[in-house]
């Protein structure tokens, strides 16, 4: 792999560091900042709103999804990543000034609404625009290893989101946090995504995307995706029990350690700290041997650990004492994720394409994200208000179990050209060419 093929995954890379600091600092920071838009009373149900907001975030994430990716496949995969990142810095630094319940009643929330709504439009765009681009720049041979980067970055964002947690923890009162700490790392999201607009900028578009002949007409368009449907639907399929799990042990896993478990909030934020760093680390090692065995073995495992030990981890994670019993089973959990973790960017990306392939893989994940990634810790608030809160690891496991069934039946797309797939194929009927 070349300086400048490293180069470009770099500067996709950045960038979806920088997006998913400003994604998941919300949740990170929802329990400091819950108070400040809604009136005083249940802690939980504050929570809940602020997971409500959150979860409307992911409902834009299908328009973005659609405009942005119908931009990255017409303008190219550069000039999708420069605006996703532009909508997201603005994102940021709404939600830096929004005011308070105290200062405008209900005003405050609805700026906290805007800001979401444009952090949906930007990384339903993002997501796609990153794993087409990180999968069309390298070699044929090495996509599962270089398209991991796509959730090392994610993850990268998250670590340094919960790292900045913890240094503001330790330096600052817990009644300052609640009061204006909590602005701190959205101004800093803001300032991370300047700096990438001007990367972004100056990068190298993909040569699989230079190098396409389709009519100009037909590229990025919903007709020419519906013809490609039954890929469609299957990004949906294989998406379900992936996004669940994975918001679930990293956007909820604090939450959860803390008002759950029992543990504090500095132990929780350290043990999710902790475990995304090892999590981050095995991304590009789970890609590589997917270039060496294939894609289908390693979700296939996933599928199958997640079914099996979802519920299993949740219960004892619950009853756990300490930092390093509930760090041991969060690895459990996170090291079962990274089976689809490490490759479903490349995965979706090789079903469609060229011409259609930012749509394609942004709109199907963007919905399947709005159902099931964003509702995931809204719900989990919902049966631990109800009472039931094991309910929601078994839907967890469900989700799994559906996402098992098309693993198994989906064919392999591992040495499937990019530069050579024009028919369409569905779970059974996938037609592929191998890449010299």
């Amino acid at each position: 792999m070349g300086i400048q093929h490293w180069k470009k995954i770099w500067v996709g890379s950045a960038g979806n560091m920088v997006e998913w600091f400003d994604w998941f600092v919300y949740a990170s920071f929802a329990t400091y900042f819950a108070g400040a838009f809604f009136p005083s009373g249940n802690p939980t149900a504050q929570l809940m709103n602020t997971a409500g907001i959150f979860a409307v975030g992911f409902f834009m994430r299908p328009v973005g999804g659609w405009l942005l990716g119908r931009v990255g496949d017409r303008r190219g995969r550069k000039a999708a990543l420069t605006l996703t990142v532009t909508l997201m810095s603005a994102s940021a630094v709404l939600i830096a000034v929004a005011p308070t319940y105290a200062v405008a009643g209900y005003g405050g929330a609805l700026v906290l609404l805007v800001a979401r709504l444009l952090q949906g439009l930007s990384v339903g765009g993002e997501y796609a625009a990153s794993a087409t681009y990180l999968t069309e720049a390298t070699d044929p041979k090495r996509r599962g290893f270089a398209s991991s980067f796509q959730y090392v970055s994610m993850t990268v964002g998250q670590i340094l989101g919960l790292g900045l947690q913890i240094v503001l923890q330790r330096t600052m009162s817990d009644s300052a946090l609640h009061s204006y700490g909590w602005r701190i790392p959205f101004v800093v999201g803001a300032l991370g995504a300047a700096v990438v607009f001007y990367l972004r900028r100056t990068m190298l578009e993909s040569e699989v995307y230079d190098e396409d002949a389709s009519a100009a007409e037909e590229r990025g368009t919903l007709r020419a995706l519906w013809r490609h449907r039954r890929e469609a639907f299957l990004v949906i399929a294989l998406t379900m029990g992936g996004t669940v799990a994975y918001y679930t042990y990293t956007t909820y896993l604090t939450k959860y350690l803390s008002n759950s478990a029992g543990l504090s909030k500095d132990t929780a934020t350290l043990v999710s700290f902790t475990a995304l760093i090892v999590f981050a680390a095995i991304q590009p090692l789970a890609g590589a041997l997917s270039d060496r065995i294939g894609r289908r073995p390693l979700l296939i495992t996933f599928a199958v650990g997640s079914t099996v030990l979802t519920v299993p981890i949740m219960t004892l994670l619950k009853h756990t004492g300490g930092y390093w019993p509930a760090l041991g089973l969060s690895l459990l959990a996170l090291v079962i994720v990274t089976g689809y973790t490490s490759i479903n960017a490349c995965v979706k990306a090789e079903l469609f394409p060229t011409s259609v392939r930012s749509l394609g893989v942004a709109l199907p994940y963007a919905l399947a994200n709005a159902v099931f990634g964003g509702t995931a810790e809204y719900i989990a608030l919902w049966f631990k208000k109800a009472g039931i809160e094991s309910g929601f690891f078994w839907y967890v496991a469900g989700c799994a179990a559906v996402s098992l069934i098309v693993y198994v039946t989906m064919r392999e797309t591992k040495d499937r050209d990019l530069t050579g797939v024009r028919g369409a194929g569905g779970v059974g009927e996938s037609r592929v060419t191998t890449a010299s």
